[in-house]
């Protein structure tokens, strides 16, 4: 019986790429052949208690991109991409049965379902090493300055400031060196959108994030963001836009799935503060990253209470839950023509701008008194650049079971006058139909 062939995997989740990921430089510095491994489990495309599906359409879409990108940046530097849609456990099972995996490098994740995930493998492959480090933060949890998550602040500007004054951001990890000799792995397509039971559909003419998935694309954006009209140093002014690809630097979907990283974009924002202009709008693009920080450190904190009713506050407040409520919240079907509106752009496009996330949270929560984990859980399911960290972070923060300390209520109709003063939003939005 011949000898199976050893070999090390990088289990890819929310870090699909390349330049700067940890998981895959570390990997290829061990002396066997690495192989990178993705799987579409069935249970992200299952459809919820509330009636639609974990992961919908676009961000579907958006992902098979990504890693149809992957797998050729991967197969620059000879390293094969191993995709599947089954059930974990029974993928790297399938794996192991082929080749001798030593061991396992992967990202390291806190919240419940992955670490779920993490456990089925070792009980499946008991004898494996699994290695997992952190590669998704702008400031390491090594180099913050409160030696125990349990001390993360929760007032964000008290975070900011302290990481701000005491921290540094590491270097990007640099571009892996390709390895000597091509591994070769079964044929191994990526799944087709009919394969996750969808129907293919065409970019909406009018959505803000018209982009497609993969690290090359990602960098493309920056490069045009930064480099080409230069609208970084407009970014403030400019990020509580509506309509358009430029009001605002659309990095969260790449961010999100890990096509690129806040570290590489903060080298770059810096970069370009140094050679073009230096502004409160450059700072305000790091600014946001390090809220993007500040949400999973919370989640790292506080655990399973961020997907709680009472949130990490763990306030008794009287939330309700009507389905009809919810259907016509999510038809765009309320009396605020601004909540219809972004509540139609999401169902067209799988996107809403900040502006219109904070407004249709708070009216769902806050006007309307329903549960909000049914909104946050409808996000998860429809946006392109859902992150679990900041999406239960920020749904949390507006509907007061959060880190809000003021604990905020949008005056919509004031909001809709402010950032929609001629109805352009609205009446590009509304005239659609969405049932």
């Amino acid at each position: 019986m011949q000898e199976k062939q050893k070999i090390n995997i990088v289990w890819f989740r929310n870090d699909l790429r390349v330049r700067d990921q940890i998981s895959l430089s570390t990997a290829l510095d061990q002396e066997h052949p690495v192989v990178g491994v993705y799987c579409f489990q069935p249970k992200h495309f299952e459809v919820t208690s509330y009636g639609f599906k974990k992961t919908e359409k676009f961000r579907a879409k958006f992902l098979i991109e990504t890693l149809q990108n992957l797998q050729k940046n991967l197969q620059q530097i000879n390293v094969p991409l191993w995709v599947d849609h089954q059930q974990i456990q029974d993928l790297f099972t399938q794996i192991n049965q082929a080749f001798d995996i030593q061991n396992i490098f992967y990202q390291t994740e806190w919240t419940s379902e992955e670490m779920e995930e993490e456990e089925l493998i070792r009980k499946a492959l008991p004898k494996v090493y699994l290695i997992s480090q952190y590669n998704q933060f702008l400031f390491h949890p090594e180099d913050i300055p409160f030696e125990e998550f349990n001390q993360i602040p929760e007032v964000y500007t008290h975070f900011r400031k302290a990481c701000e004054k005491k921290s540094k951001v590491r270097a990007e990890i640099p571009l892996p060196i390709p390895q000597q000799h091509q591994i070769e792995i079964p044929t191994s397509p990526i799944p087709l959108l009919s394969d996750l039971g969808f129907s293919d559909f065409k970019t909406h003419p009018d959505a803000a994030f018209p982009f497609q998935g993969g690290e090359d694309q990602a960098w493309q954006r920056l490069t045009h963001y930064f480099w080409e009209p230069k609208k970084l140093q407009y970014y403030k002014k400019t990020r509580n836009g509506l309509l358009g690809t430029d009001y605002s630097s659309k990095f969260s979907a790449w961010l999100a799935n890990g096509s690129i990283s806040a570290v590489s974009i903060y080298h770059q924002v810096k970069q370009f503060e140094k050679e073009i202009k230096k502004n409160q709008d450059t700072y305000w693009l790091i600014f946001e990253l390090i809220w993007r920080d500040y949400f999973k450190y919370i989640s790292l904190k506080h655990g399973n209470k961020i997907f709680q009713l009472g949130g990490i506050l763990q306030r008794d407040y009287n939330w309700n839950f009507h389905p009809k409520a919810l259907a016509d919240w999510i038809s765009g079907n309320t009396p605020e023509p601004f909540v219809n509106a972004n509540m139609i752009e999401i169902a067209k496009t799988g996107f809403m701008s900040n502006r219109g996330r904070q407004n249709v949270n708070s009216f769902w929560a806050k006007e309307w008194k329903q549960d909000w984990r049914a909104g946050a859980a409808y996000f998860e399911a429809m946006l392109i650049d859902y992150d679990v960290h900041s999406n239960w972070g920020n749904w949390m923060y507006n509907s007061g079971v959060g880190n809000d300390p003021r604990d905020r209520k949008f005056n919509i109709k004031s909001q809709a006058e402010r950032y929609d003063k001629n109805n352009k939003y609205q009446n590009t939005w509304l005239q659609e139909k969405l049932f």
